[in-house]
């Protein structure tokens, strides 16, 4: 597992911030300091873990243990959704990300994973859903599963779970290994330590790259992953994706049709309490490298690039990544397709950072999580 994804935070390091106080932050590291001002627009929300705009500023968010709140621009919101199925909350599993379909204000369409029970109460995995948003906002209505990762498990980490829609319409979702099976990433008789691309009718597109193969199931797209908690569309029009690695390693990258990334044969990581992973290796042929990696861990969490111009030239096309561990949001230069300066922001917050996500007005929104978990805006600031 990754022991930062499930630690809580000590009550004695957490700030109490009044609702809508703001906060002047100053970001180290570019060729100029960034002033953001800090924005509390929420502070009563229960471990929340996924985020996603639907239409006029507003945002549903997700509650881990299983509910699914709309939230107003201004922060409030009301009682949980109704028509959410029952989650295997506990651990690392429970309700998780949530994405608006790209057509959300004609058909009111919404995507979320979660960790799925077996029907016989033995084990779980990840699943992927999509419901239509009532018209008086209350209720998730015509809920239908469009994905169950196979086979299901008895485990409480490693369930991968971010959600990303193509250009082309298609939906990739992350899938961990949980934990005890990390040799199914290599294999593609299952969805362990993949990422699966999928039609929004939960059907398999005819071009993936396993389709028609003996043996491999056809929604796999990628495969050797350990736990992948960051999943975003670049302005490359691609995938993005980001990975817990064990004890260090943790990865980013841009996972392509077919291909293998490694895990457990190759990794920057070690064993926990130390030792190397099998034979040690972080290379290997017919292996892919990440695009960057982090030792030692930062737990990754969340993960979006900025495409607007609101807080300065120099923070356009950055990608951002919350760290779970250290309790900071990551700001990565991405230039030629490599990461050449990061830079610390929200060190002051002092909870763990769980989603980051820009809004339709250019901004950044960050979820904390804890219990009392908080949605923060960044706004440039003075």
């Amino acid at each position: 597992m990754n022991a930062c994804d499930s630690n809580p935070v000590p009550k004695a390091r957490r700030l109490r911030w009044p609702a809508l106080a703001a906060a002047i932050l100053l970001a180290h590291g570019a060729s100029h300091a960034q002033a953001v001002r800090v924005e509390v627009l929420n502070k009563q929300l229960d471990h929340p873990w996924g985020l996603a705009f639907i239409d006029k500023g507003r945002m549903l968010v997700t509650e881990k243990a299983g509910a699914m709140r709309l939230i107003q621009p201004d922060g409030s919101m009301g009682a949980p959704l109704a028509g959410l199925p029952r989650v295997d909350a506990g651990g690392q599993g429970g309700l998780l990300d949530v994405l608006a379909d790209s057509g959300f204000t004609r058909n009111r369409l919404v995507y979320f994973c979660f960790s799925e029970p077996a029907a016989s109460g033995a084990g779980n995995s990840t699943a992927l859903a999509v419901a239509r948003l009532s018209d008086d906002d209350r209720r998730l209505e015509n809920l239908k599963v469009l994905f169950s990762q196979k086979p299901k498990f008895a485990s409480n980490h490693h369930f991968g779970c971010r959600i990303a829609e193509s250009p082309d319409g298609k939906l990739f979702l992350t899938l961990g290994e949980r934990f005890r099976r990390m040799q199914d990433a290599q294999t593609l008789d299952n969805h362990h330590g993949k990422v699966v691309r999928i039609n929004k009718d939960g059907t398999v597109p005819a071009d993936n790259p396993f389709v028609g193969k003996a043996g491999a199931l056809p929604e796999i797209w990628s495969y050797g992953h350990r736990n992948s908690q960051g999943a975003t569309i670049g302005p490359d029009g691609r995938l993005w994706t980001h990975e817990h690695g064990p004890q260090g390693g943790d990865e980013i990258n841009r996972p392509e049709a077919g291909k293998n990334y490694g895990w457990p044969v190759i990794t920057y990581g070690e064993n926990y309490g130390g030792g190397p992973i099998g034979a040690g290796l972080t290379e290997k042929a017919g292996m892919e490298q990440p695009l960057h990696y982090w030792t030692p861990s930062i737990a990754p969490s969340g993960m979006a690039f900025l495409r607007s111009d609101r807080y300065g030239r120099a923070w356009q096309g950055s990608l951002f990544v919350g760290s779970l561990k250290f309790q900071y949001l990551d700001r990565l230069e991405i230039r030629d397709g490599r990461v050449v300066k990061e830079e610390k922001l929200l060190q002051d917050v002092g909870q763990r950072i769980r989603d980051v996500r820009e809004g339709p007005d250019g901004l950044l929104y960050v979820l904390t999580d804890a219990s009392p978990g908080k949605l923060l805006r960044l706004a440039p600031g003075s």
